[in-house]
């Protein structure tokens, strides 16, 4: 099967869920507050930016580097960010249920200190299986979510063959498109958990290689928002789950 001749993933800007839940965390609360289910959360108006920053940088691209399509998770953060990302480019846009962020059932909406004091054996049963394999009750593991995205890939090999492909997702997804496309072991990708979290906006990427092998080209980039006026979202404000 060809491969892509570009993958780009870029994460949603900012969402009034990530304001939200830094806030949480650091005053201890339990809960972060959310007044929308995970699919409805908006972009706050930084967000919106960010995505406008971004749709400048896409504007600014050569022809021969632009996508030739574009699939968008179907949550609201990452539809937002794709209509003002993409708007004016003409790009075709698709929308996938496989490119929605990890669900997390029972612990849904909590801090991290919420999970350990409202369900401490479920604290514990994370610890005890890892990051990796542990699957909340009612929600997902990483794993699930590689299964899905595995889906996806095959698909858009199959239907994208030699074109270019941006997708719009959530910050989970961009690790575990680089343990799909790079074939990380399980210590490699929860290294990169550990070292890196994943800017809002940012852009991870891989292009086709001379032997038709998609290759790291970068990583968690967003100098991009900054040379197109818009303000990155610094790393500890950038809310990751909280299992």
């Amino acid at each position: 099967m060809a491969e892509l001749a570009t993958l780009w993933i870029i994460r949603h800007g900012e969402s009034t869920a990530n304001v939200a839940a830094t806030e949480a965390e650091s005053n201890g609360a339990d809960l972060i507050g959310l007044t929308h289910r995970d699919a409805d959360v908006p972009l706050s108006p930084t967000g919106e930016e960010q995505a406008r920053a971004t749709g400048r940088w896409l504007a600014g691209l050569p022809a021969d580097r632009r996508p030739d399509v574009a699939v968008v998770s179907p949550y609201l953060r990452a539809v937002s960010t794709a209509e003002l990302a993409l708007h004016g480019t003409g790009v075709p846009v698709s929308r996938d249920e496989r490119l929605r962020d990890r669900e997390l059932g029972i612990l849904d909406g909590l801090t991290g200190h919420g999970v350990r004091r409202r369900f401490p054996d479920e604290a514990e049963r994370r610890a005890r299986l890892g990051k990796f394999y542990y699957r909340p009750p009612g929600g997902e593991s990483w794993t699930d979510v590689a299964l899905r995205l595995r889906t996806l890939l095959g698909d858009l090999r199959r239907d994208h063959a030699g074109q270019r492909v941006l997708l719009f997702g959530h910050d989970a997804l961009v690790f575990l498109l680089r343990y799909l496309v790079e074939g990380l072991t399980e210590p490699e990708l929860m290294a990169l958990t550990r070292e890196h979290v994943i800017a809002n906006c940012s852009i991870t990427h891989w292009s086709a290689d001379s032997e038709d092998r998609l290759m790291p080209g970068g990583f968690n980039e967003v100098g991009h928002l900054r040379r197109q006026g818009a303000q990155p979202t610094r790393e500890d404000e950038v809310h990751a789950e909280p299992v």
